[in-house]
């Protein structure tokens, strides 16, 4: 489980293909704090931790993964956003993330607006995720809060210190993003959708 607060970008070092998989290693400033086996979410998306150095360690993304979420884009150099799973000692920012990438979505518009950004997303909403007004979202990891909340679009509002420090500032229009919706508002949309037989 995690917050949606970012604890750092990572850089990709490496991918590797193996079978309809991959090895993504990733270099962080607290490498050397993590242990095989270990949960971490890379924007987004909650993986093990399978093999470690001094300098960097290796996650695996299987097919599953690549269908639902941009890990696929991923190339070396890539920065990638990382949070360690929350501990339940600590004050909970952000909303309850689990981890599991719903959708993709595109980002369609950046904005300035004097100081902060207004960024404009757009998805599938076929599949049947939605947001609502002033709800919550998160974007590659991130825990936002949904402005103009559309059918198949939503706006979020990005403060200088969330842009500088997580990867919205390489978005730009046509940009692949990974959606996690509500986990509540998941469960309130599938009990309607059945007891109204759809």
């Amino acid at each position: 489980m995690f917050s949606g607060i970012v604890e750092e970008t990572g850089k990709v070092v490496s991918i590797d293909r193996n079978q309809e998989n991959i090895d993504i290693t990733i270099s962080c400033s607290f490498v050397n704090e993590l242990k095989v086996d270990q949960s971490v979410a890379h924007n987004g998306v909650c993986l093990t931790v399978v093999r470690k150095t001094d300098t960097d360690y290796t996650v695996t993304a299987i097919q599953e993964t690549l269908i639902k979420s941009d890990l696929g884009e991923l190339e070396p150099g890539s920065e990638v956003n990382l949070e360690r799973a929350m501990s339940m000692d600590k004050l909970l920012d952000g909303h309850m993330v689990q981890g599991h990438v719903d959708q993709t979505a595109t980002c369609t518009k950046v904005e300035e607006a004097d100081g902060s950004w207004y960024f404009t997303f757009e998805y599938d909403a076929s599949i049947g995720n939605i947001t609502v007004e002033k709800g919550s979202v998160s974007i590659d990891g991130v825990s936002l809060t949904v402005v103009n909340s559309q059918d198949n679009s939503f706006q979020v509002a990005i403060i200088p210190y969330t842009y500088n420090h997580t990867v919205f500032h390489n978005y730009k229009s046509g940009t692949t993003v990974n959606l996690e919706f509500d986990i509540i508002g998941k469960y309130i949309t599938k009990i309607v959708k059945l007891q109204l037989g759809k």
